[in-house]
Formats: structure tokens, C-alpha cells, sequence
């Protein structure tokens, strides 16, 4: 606190000015409302002084005064004051009327965050009429690594920015904390239980201006019960839309989601949706020969899935971290990519960590994954927010030990072997091309690296893929609304048009393995794209006429 004699003395005239702070010091850092006792013992005025310099303040609405317990606490002026002077604040005055949208579409309270120091405070809250909306105080500051409009902050941070606010948590929470913002960053938002009210959930999405202006955050506030787990992402990303749009009131540049506008309304007769899962980002499809059932993954939700075709029954298991890919090992268990490298996978979804070669890279994780006819694991790795060609291209020859063998990708993607198993192919979205490799089989070896395919961003990016009995290449495209088959030279012979923008990956299944399973993404998908496609993230399947590959086991 500081040296009140001593400000007065340097300012004659302004002693009485100088007491009346210092009450209001007092009273704003108290833990609970003070008494004038302790009032006049903390300042040593006159009980005259005292009581008129309270009258005063209380008379302009800077305290507040209890009459029934006798104390005086802080009044709403400070309130009123502090939101005029934040109205000049423009990532305040351009988020405004997003607030008051949200909170009316949504009947639940939104709030505006900023980061000051290592804190965030609540800068603007909106509470709809609802009854059983949350109440937040304008004002309220939060440790930025214990809430989630701070980790939705963090995410969208540098590593050495990120960094510092974690440095005095002890290792297991800051590992669950950035655990936490690998998924928010990867999927845009972030979700997390209330630090401080059992009960409540918070969705939230960074906002930022121009350098020099500082960080925020758009929050929804609801309890548990008013906000499902699916309702949480659809939330999720109208959060997303908004904080497009604050961004793009104050001159930063914001970046579309919008998926390409459907080719077609065609959609081929014999496509099912067998898992109408709606998941965020389905991914990694593989069949499991020994078990007869369909693994994949949710990389954003996270979790693991399976789809047992036989009983068309489904199962998820939620994942503590980003998992991007399952594989079935030679000794009848799962293995796991995660963010976290390689993992063994138990039979809940639990995951015991093997070997993560990019541990020195935090803000990288790893994406799709598969297995040579030798057993080895290859899988490619890319940056959280997909923003930099930091991706490398590993091949993992055991469990414990791995390599890169190719590297500056800016999103590693779909992988697979040629028929002969003379040929690898490997995908980099960011790039919208197919890479073909000269492929040895017994040393693991890839030279000759060329582009297999390159595909205009019109058409979508080429995500997944999988090959068939005869070598060809069947790629599903994100935001092309299909899965196109391709021949060795790099030929289409086919188009499977999909009810959904945004399929993300395929592979062929069932006991002759003649069905193609295909897997998709509900992520950042508007509104608008979604009431058209109310299938996104649903798992289907397609029976064709040339069979796939077998799957091939990791060796352990």
C-alpha cells in the first residue's frame, strides 16, 4: 500500500484527497466488508475525520454502507467508472453487440475477458433474462492458467509467452494444463470446468487487435446440465464466428472457416451413415481383423470410438490428450499416436506413454499414423493451429526408438502403401498435395520424393487416404464434400459425393474388406453449413468393387 503521510506532504493541499484513498484502499483490499473501528484504527484519523470523509463516499456511490451490519464495502460507482473507461477500450466497444447477441440466441451469460499481468478480468458481462443464468461480476480476476478464457488465451500464445504462466504449478498440473490448451489450440476453443464453482462449464475463444492492444476472450458461462457435450462444441463454434467478427471490427485479419460452397447435391445411393457420432474431428479409421470392428478416433473431442458393423453398435472412450490414430499390435493389443508420441492403449482408453520423439516441441503434436508390412509405425506431426511447417515425417523401426526421415510439413496427413509395397505415399494438407515416394521395403527406406497429386484449395484439401488391392489411391478431400479415387499414374476414376463438407479420412473394412469406411469433421463448421449438413462428424461406409489392403499390426 503506499506511503499516504508522505504523498501528502509531497502535495500540500491535497491531505484530504490523500485520506479519502486511502479508506478506499483499505475497504477495496479488505477481505470482507470493514467496520469504522477498523477503519479508525488502520488510519489513525480523527473519528470526526472519519465518519465525514465516509458520509462523502458514500454519498457519491464510491462505498456502500450497511446499515443493519454496521460496514462499508466498495459501491457500484467504481463499477459504473470502470466500464466508461473501458468503453474507450475498442476490443471492449467492437465485442458489444456479440455479447448481447450471444446471450439472447444462447439464454446464457457471455462475458468479455483481458489479460492484465497474469490474471484475466472480467471486462463486460451479459446476462440474459433467463432466471438460471450464471450470475459473473464485472471486475472478477481469475488466475489465467486456472480458467478457461485464459487457457483459450494461452493456446493462441507463442511456447516462451505460454510459458510463464505455468512455471509456478507443480509438474503433474502444469503437464494437465498444457495437456488442456494442445486441445483448445488444435481445435479453436476451449472447454473446461469452472475453477471455482463446482457445477458450471465454460466455453471460450481468444480475441485480439492489433499488436499493442492486449488479449482477450469471449466466454459462455452455463451449468453443466444446460450445456451438453455436444452442445458445448456447437457453442464452440459460434464463439469462433463471433470472436471473426470482433477481430474484424478492429482491423485484424480474420481467417474463414467456411468450407467451399457443395459442388453438387448428389450423393451416392449405396453411402450409409452408420454412427451419426457427430464427432469434432473424426479421424484415423483402421479394422480391426481380430475383433471384426472399425477403431477410430475424435482427435478434438478427444476420445477413441469403435463401430462394431455386426450389431451396428458404438462405443467411446474419452482421451485425456489428443489422440490422432489406432493401431492393433502383433501381441493383441492397441497401440495410440497422441499428442504425446506413441502410447499403448487400454481397453477403457486409458494410455500409458511409450515414446515421444517431438517432446521438445510442445507446440507440435502428432496426426495420422499407420503401419508398414514390417510392422513399423510411420506417422507425420504438425504444429497445434496447422500455422507453420514444423511437421516432420517419423518411422518409428520399434515402440521405443524412431527417426524423421523427412521433414518442413506444414499439416502431415494421410499415409499409405502401393499394392507391390514399392511405392509411399504421404500427404500434407497446408500444401494441398500428395507426395509419392520410392518405397524400400526391407530397410524402411523413402528416396525420390514427388508430387503424386496437387489440388486447388477450390476443391478442397486433400486430407486421409487409403489404397486398394489394385494401387489405387483413395483420398478424402476436407471442405471438397467427397472421396475420389485415383490410379497409380494419378488418374481419377471415381468420386463418392458426400452429404457432409468435410470427410477427413477412409479405409477398407469388413470380413472381404470391400467396404470403405469414411470418417468426418463437424469442427468450425457454421450454423448455416451445419442445418445443411447435419451428418458432419458422422462415420459411413461405402461397398466397392475392388477390395483394400489388410491392416497391418504394429511388432512389438
Amino acid at each position: 500500500m503506499p506511503d499516504f503521510d508522505n504523498i501528502a506532504k509531497r502535495y500540500p493541499g491535497a491531505g484530504t484527497l490523500v485520506k479519502g484513498i486511502q479508506l478506499l484502499e483499505l475497504i477495496g483490499e479488505a477481505q470482507a466488508p470493514c467496520t469504522s473501528a477498523h477503519l479508525l484504527r488502520e488510519t489513525g484519523l480523527p473519528k470526526a475525520t472519519l465518519y465525514r470523509l465516509l458520509g462523502a463516499l458514500v454519498e457519491f456511490g464510491y462505498l456502500k454502507h450497511d446499515n443493519a451490519a454496521k460496514t462499508y464495502s466498495l459501491g457500484k460507482r467504481f463499477i459504473e467508472l470502470g466500464r466508461s473507461s473501458l468503453s474507450s477500450f475498442d476490443l471492449r466497444s467492437a465485442a458489444e453487440h456479440e455479447l448481447s447477441r450471444l446471450s439472447a440466441e444462447l439464454g446464457q451469460t457471455v462475458s468479455l475477458t483481458v489479460l492484465e499481468g497474469d490474471e484475466i478480468i472480467y471486462v463486460d458481462v451479459r446476462r440474459p433474462q433467463n432466471p438460471l443464468a450464471v450470475g459473473v461480476d464485472v471486475g472478477r480476476s481469475v488466475p489465467a492458467a486456472e480458467s478457461a478464457s485464459g487457457r483459450a488465451m494461452m493456446a493462441a500464445m507463442a511456447p516462451h509467452e505460454m510459458s510463464r504462466f505455468i512455471t509456478s504449478y507443480d509438474r503433474d498440473t502444469q503437464h494437465s494444463i498444457l495437456s488442456e490448451i494442445a486441445i483448445s489450440r488444435a481445435r479453436g476453443y476451449s472447454i473446461a470446468e469452472s475453477g471455482s464453482v463446482p457445477g458450471l462449464i465454460v466455453v471460450a475463444v481468444e480475441v485480439h487487435g492489433p499488436p499493442g492492444m492486449g488479449r482477450g476472450a469471449i466466454a459462455v458461462t452455463a451449468h453443466e446440465s444446460a450445456l451438453g457435450l455436444e452442445q458445448r462444441h456447437i457453442v464452440g463454434r459460434d464463439l469462433m464466428e463471433s470472436a471473426r467478427r470482433v477481430m474484424g471490427n478492429i482491423g485484424t485479419a480474420s481467417v474463414s472457416i467456411s468450407p467451399n460452397p457443395r459442388r453438387h447435391s448428389h450423393i451416392a445411393e449405396t453411402l450409409e451413415c452408420v454412427d451419426a457420432a457427430g464427432a469434432i474431428v473424426g479421424e484415423g479409421p483402421v479394422w480391426d481383423a481380430r475383433e471384426n470392428l472399425l477403431r477410430w478416433v475424435d482427435i478434438a473431442a478427444p476420445a477413441t470410438r469403435i463401430f462394431d458393423p455386426a450389431g451396428a453398435r458404438s462405443a467411446m472412450h474419452p482421451s485425456p490428450r489428443l489422440v490422432s490414430a489406432v493401431l492393433p499390435a502383433s501381441d493383441g493389443t492397441m497401440m495410440a499416436v497422441t499428442q504425446n508420441g506413441l502410447e499403448r492403449l487400454g481397453p477403457s482408453g486409458d494410455l500409458d506413454p511409450i515414446h515421444d520423439p517431438e517432446a521438445h516441441l510442445p507446440s507440435n503434436r502428432f496426426n495420422d499414423a499407420k503401419c508398414d508390412s514390417s510392422g513399423r509405425v510411420w506417422a507425420g506431426t504438425m504444429s497445434l493451429d496447422a500455422s507453420m511447417p514444423s511437421g516432420s515425417l517419423y518411422r518409428f523401426d520399434t515402440p521405443t526408438s524412431s527417426r524423421a526421415v523427412d521433414g518442413g510439413f506444414q499439416v502431415s496427413n494421410g499415409l499409405g502403401w502401393s499394392a507391390d509395397d514399392r511405392t509411399f505415399y504421404f500427404t500434407d494438407s497446408g500444401l494441398g498435395t500428395v507426395f509419392a515416394y520410392d518405397y524400400d521395403a526391407a530397410e524402411g527406406a523413402i528416396t525420390g520424393r514427388r508430387v503424386f497429386l496437387t489440388v486447388d484449395p477450390r476443391d478442397g484439401k486433400p486430407d486421409g487416404l487409403s489404397v486398394d488391392a489394385e494401387g489405387n489411391v483413395w483420398i478424402a478431400f476436407w471442405d471438397g464434400w467427397r472421396v475420389a479415387g485415383y490410379t497409380p499414374g494419378g488418374r481419377l476414376i471415381r468420386e463418392i459425393d458426400m452429404p457432409v463438407p468435410r470427410p477427413t479420412s477412409c479405409c477398407f473394412g469388413g470380413p472381404d474388406l470391400t467396404t470403405l469406411y469414411i470418417t468426418s469433421a463437424s469442427i468450425r463448421l457454421p450454423a448455416q453449413v451445419l442445418s445443411e449438413a447435419p451428418l458432419s462428424g458422422g462415420l459411413f461406409a461405402i461397398e466397392m468393387d475392388i477390395p483394400g489392403l489388410p491392416t497391418r499390426e504394429v511388432a512389438v
